[in-house]
């Protein structure tokens, strides 16, 4: 069989990514992937002293900034994401999913309750300051 049969019927390799191309792409540090790898979210492969990123830490990668971006943990992260590796039943991972949103909702609901509190003191503040230069300006005049 000739060479070029080969080659062609052979799969072609998978991509792999540089820390620097996922910094590009992410617009993240080098040293925030390498905090990530720290952390355990990825595990590159090494030759020699680079770092090979597969599909998989990429995945990984851009499932941990979502994650951030909802305001979770690393640490609940990672959880998640070890989750949707391992068998191919979603139920307990979309019940700890929920469990962990729900969680992260109600700080934020509180979060949000406590500003309202602080806007409305403030308010209250402003308008008694107001107020007591207004008494002030008429007892000059």
């Amino acid at each position: 069989m000739p060479a070029t049969a080969v080659a062609q019927a052979s799969p072609p390799p998978a991509a792999t990514y540089t820390i620097s191309e996922l910094a590009r792409e992410f617009d993240l540090t080098t040293r925030a992937i390498r905090f990530y790898e720290d952390c355990g979210l990825l595990s590159p492969q090494r030759s020699g002293r680079n770092r090979i990123y597969s599909p998989r830490d990429r995945t990984r990668l851009k499932l941990t900034l979502r994650g951030k971006r909802l305001g979770l943990t690393l640490a609940e992260v990672k959880e998640l994401v070890d989750m949707y590796e391992s068998p191919r039943d979603t139920q307990p991972q979309l019940r700890k999913f929920l469990v962990v949103l729900g969680a992260h909702r109600a700080q934020l609901e509180q979060q949000l309750a406590d500003l309202h509190a602080n806007l409305d003191e403030v308010r209250a503040h402003e308008k008694e300051a107001r107020r007591l230069l207004a008494e002030s300006a008429k007892k000059k005049a």
